[in-house]
């Protein structure tokens, strides 16, 4: 493992690079609402030189996405990047990425869905924690804002991750969309890593493949069937990550569609009990409106018994006096 480079905390009035690796928005005026939105968090922007550019279904070539990736990390003025948008198209920016560049330049990148492969390649080429959380096409919600200030904006330890939010049971009403459920009990400890199923499967038998060994591994996907999820579970069991791992949070299963023969809770629980990990289901990772914000390369301890994820270290550098 490379050394840990964790980047500066964010402050409001700091720029923020804002970059679209991936696919296209649909239209401009989309684009200048994510640019607005970043806008609203109390930043200036600097956008990519490509972000309103298409080929295709993607945002530009990849070598214009991959140009925009590495100058706006190599950019003085640039504090630290978001993105537009996920989609499809990161993976392919990974040979042309400049690990050096960016291990020189360390700050703060946030994305997630297809953002995944560029993640968790960037922290295991370089050692800087990233950060899987809110692209900019999106609206944020009191929840997720308390979440990306607790582990951007002030550095903070042990502090808990992605539990759901507060709900008060009353006679007739119970929790039913944030429902936790310990799928083996028991609790671990290791560097975080994972984000979308997907897109982790695509990583397998290639030279970005991650490693797996002692991590926790949090998973999540969005409009694929249950029995697309249980095709990607297989194949990560049986290229041996399950017998890997130390522990495993499964995070939003969205629009998985109806349910044949066997349930998603089902199949998310079958790899993992095989393997008798600590493991969860249920935290506010993934495709959801309260989406939490998980630092790629820290040290976590999952309590899979109490449903907790607690980050054992600060994501950011705490702030020089």
């Amino acid at each position: 493992m490379l050394p840990l480079i964790k980047p500066a905390p964010l402050q409001t009035g700091q720029t923020i690079g804002l970059i679209a690796p991936a696919s296209a928005l649909d239209d401009h005026e989309q684009v200048y609402a994510a640019i607005e939105t970043v806008a609203s968090l109390g930043f200036q922007v600097k956008p990519g030189q490509h972000l309103f550019t298409r080929h295709g279904y993607l945002a530009g070539t990849d070598a214009q996405r991959a140009t925009d990736l590495n100058a706006i990390f190599a950019d003085p003025t640039v504090d630290g990047i978001m993105v537009l948008r996920g989609g499809y198209g990161s993976s392919r920016l990974l040979p042309a990425l400049d690990y050096d560049l960016i291990r020189r330049n360390p700050k703060v990148f946030m994305g997630y869905s297809d953002l995944t492969t560029v993640l968790n390649t960037i922290t295991a080429q370089t050692g800087l924690v990233t950060f899987h959380g809110p692209v900019m096409n999106y609206t944020f919600t009191e929840y997720t804002l308390g979440e990306l200030h607790k582990v951007l904006f002030t550095p903070q330890a042990p502090v808990t991750l992605g539990a759901p939010p507060p709900f008060t049971p009353q006679p007739g009403r119970v929790e039913r969309t944030n429902r936790l459920t310990t799928i083996v009990g028991g609790k671990a400890r290791g560097q975080l890593m994972g984000g979308n199923l997907t897109l982790l499967t695509h990583l397998l038998g290639t030279p970005y493949a991650p490693d797996f060994a002692g991590k926790i591994l949090f998973l999540e996907d969005v409009h694929e069937e249950i029995y697309r999820i249980d095709r990607m579970l297989t194949q990560l069991w049986l290229a041996g990550v399950f017998a890997q791992v130390a522990g495993v949070v499964m995070g939003k299963f969205t629009e998985y569609g109806r349910p044949r023969g066997f349930s998603l809770a089902e199949v998310l629980a079958e790899r993992c009990r095989a393997q008798s990990v600590p493991a969860v289901q249920g935290l506010m990772i993934g495709h959801v409106a309260d989406m939490t914000v998980i630092p790629i390369g820290c040290r976590a301890e999952l309590d899979a018994d109490a449903g907790t994820l607690t980050l054992l270290e600060t994501a950011v550098r705490r702030h020089e006096a």
